[in-house]
């Protein structure tokens, strides 16, 4: 075997079951060895932003590292934004970088750069490998340390990438999660039971499923409030799970909210911070006078912490936690001219049980988290890390993970533009992922967010940096162009009829919803 297939095997034998590809001559022989090592499934993105966003869709779904193949320091730096997105998600993510042969390096060629400083800025774990020899056990250290929810990233000369491989066999080491802090728990449920009105402050691995069964049993039990991060990477939701109280983008709303308790337990978070700071604003969410604690560090289960916690407050497991559960309802299909509203009531009566819906909507897209929190489960991915361009390839990503269900991906139309070559990506794999553009041809969230900086009226040359409507995108022609079904609707009526039709075919599917103004 040489470097490349060591990689490769390594990584299957470590539960890897795919590769986000946009390789380069530093990667040739990773390139060649997806047909010497089999198992691991080779994506083709046409922009290194796709193959990370990909991977971030597929790592939320699956808890599982996904694996990119990125070509040198520009091929990674055109994919740092969704990485930006992955951290923040906290999703397991692999990058192989290939870079340039050890011995080429000193000459300085055209595509030379430090990768390992731009890296930095992503990884959770990352090296530059040193011989072809270690590669195995640097792939298998790389692996072990995604799964604690963070990005590794392992930078391999092309050099010990062709080389033959005469190292050791390299034994996975078990991944296991750090024991739990019981001081930490037992100090959590006095401070609940202590407390006027606690709340509960839940991320990361407690949006899931089990973590909220336990959430749902504490506030049964003790009253203690639920209150859930403004930008989940992943969340269930629907029939049967936990209403969540989101905490506000906006500082002032999130404050208000935030203000009616004196004590909070966070579990799968930190503190809330503002997403911005604004003028005359702050930081921090909390005040000094309201108590706070953590429960879990990333490296423990939050799942196991959120039991315990529940143990140790007396909380029995037969608990009845039917009062704080979502009941099943349905939103009104509306009629008429499109506008957010409409559009993510239609969306939200028509999506089916146990779809996955990814969410970068931006500011169109605000009204389906209310709606959709008595339908049928469900999961909703977001937008974690601010950075936009992340919905269609987190989509691609997430259908991949979960080929038998349906994706939904509200999608904003300025965002979209980012990393439109998902499109061909979807095509190309088949995916099941219908895209709703919400088409106000303008970046409405810059315009939005001017108004509140007071910025009241904007001249024609503010104007051009948010106006997308001269001339307007054509997103039939676009995804046509990347063999994609698309059509153009401008109603309620219009769009429900649409997306049945996209929903019951296989395949990828757009549809251009354009909002009135």
């Amino acid at each position: 075997m040489n470097g490349a297939e060591i990689i490769l095997q390594t990584a299957k034998n470590a539960g890897v079951e795919i590769c986000f590809a946009n390789a380069g001559t530093t990667e040739l022989p990773l390139v060649a060895a997806f047909d010497t090592v089999s198992g691991i499934r080779p994506v083709l993105g046409l922009f290194e932003g796709v193959c990370t966003g990909a991977a971030d869709g597929f790592g939320r779904m699956t808890q599982k590292p996904a694996m990119t193949l990125l070509h040198l320091g520009p091929g990674f730096a055109n994919g740092i934004a969704n990485l930006h997105n992955a951290r923040r998600a906290k999703t397991p993510v692999f990058n192989i970088i290939g870079e340039h042969a050890s011995w080429h390096l000193a000459a300085d060629p055209p595509l030379n750069m430090d990768i390992a400083s731009l890296a930095k800025t992503v990884s959770g774990w990352q090296k530059t490998s040193r011989s072809v020899n270690s590669l195995a056990k640097d792939t298998a250290d790389a692996l072990k340390a995604t799964f604690y929810g963070q990005i590794s990233t392992l930078i391999v000369p092309a050099d010990y990438q062709w080389a033959e491989y005469e190292g050791k066999n390299i034994a996975l080491p078990e991944f296991e999660f750090d024991s739990l802090d019981h001081k930490k728990i037992q100090a959590a449920a006095k401070l609940i039971k202590k407390s006027a009105k606690p709340a509960l402050i839940l991320g990361g691995r407690a949006l899931r499923k089990e973590a909220l069964d336990a959430a749902a049993k504490i506030k049964a039990a003790t009253g203690c409030d639920l209150l859930m991060i403004t930008f989940p990477a992943y969340l269930d939701r629907g029939e049967g799970l936990p209403v969540l109280k989101r905490i506000p983008y906006f500082p002032e709303q999130a404050s208000a909210l935030l203000a009616e308790y004196d004590a909070f337990i966070m579990a799968g978070t930190d503190e809330p911070v503002a997403f911005f700071g604004y003028k005359g604003g702050t930081s921090l969410m909390l005040a000094q006078n309201q108590k706070r604690l953590r429960i879990d560090t990333d490296r423990q289960d939050t799942a196991c912490a959120l039991e315990a916690l529940a143990e140790t407050l007396g909380v029995s497991t037969a608990t009845n936690t039917g009062s704080v559960l979502a009941k099943y309802a349905l939103p009104e299909i509306p009629s008429g001219k499109l506008n957010s509203q409409k559009l993510c009531a239609v969306i939200a009566a028509l999506q089916p049980d146990n779809c996955i819906i990814v969410e970068e909507g931006v500011t169109a897209g605000a009204p389906y988290y209310t709606m959709a929190q008595t339908l049928k489960p469900h999961c909703h991915l977001s937008l974690t890390g601010g950075a936009i361009g992340m919905g269609m390839p987190c989509a691609l990503g997430a259908s991949l993970a979960c080929p038998d269900r349906q994706v939904i991906n509200i999608e904003a139309d300025g965002s979209a533009m980012y990393t439109v070559q998902a499109l061909w990506s979807q095509a190309h794999e088949k995916a099941n992922v219908t895209t709703i553009i919400c088409s106000n041809r303008k970046y409405f969230t810059i315009e939005f967010e001017c108004r509140r900086a007071g910025f009241a009226s904007l001249g024609a040359a503010a104007q051009a940096l948010i106006n997308m409507d001269n001339p307007p995108l054509d997103w039939i022609s676009l995804s046509k162009g990347m063999n994609v079904a698309a059509v153009c609707v401008g109603t309620a009526e219009e769009l429900a009829k649409e997306l049945k039709i996209a929903l019951n075919e296989p395949g990828p599917h757009l549809i251009e919803a354009v909002l009135g103004r």
